[in-house]
């Protein structure tokens, strides 16, 4: 079967890849668009950065630590005094 030449398919295809090709790069843009915009909505809405939060996170553990320490001291602090009475 011998293989022909169509111009007119030619210049369908290469506008079918054309089309295909300015789809993606308007797809990219949008995302793109979306992305700037989102992080500008986040910005501006004073959220904590994970570092942030569990640097504090951290803290609070070994706050509740001590204060978990600091109980059960002054619980036998008292039970001395109660018993020296």
């Amino acid at each position: 079967m011998p293989q022909t030449r169509n111009p007119f398919l030619n210049d369908v295809t290469r506008l079918m890849t054309d089309a295909a090709g300015l789809a993606q790069g308007a797809r990219r843009e949008i995302e793109a668009m979306v992305r700037h915009q989102m992080l500008r909505l986040l910005d501006g809405m004073d959220l904590v950065r994970r570092e942030e939060f569990e640097a504090v996170r951290e803290m609070a553990i070994r706050a509740r630590d001590e204060n978990d320490r600091l109980a059960a001291r002054l619980a036998e602090l008292e039970t001395r005094l109660a018993d020296k009475a």
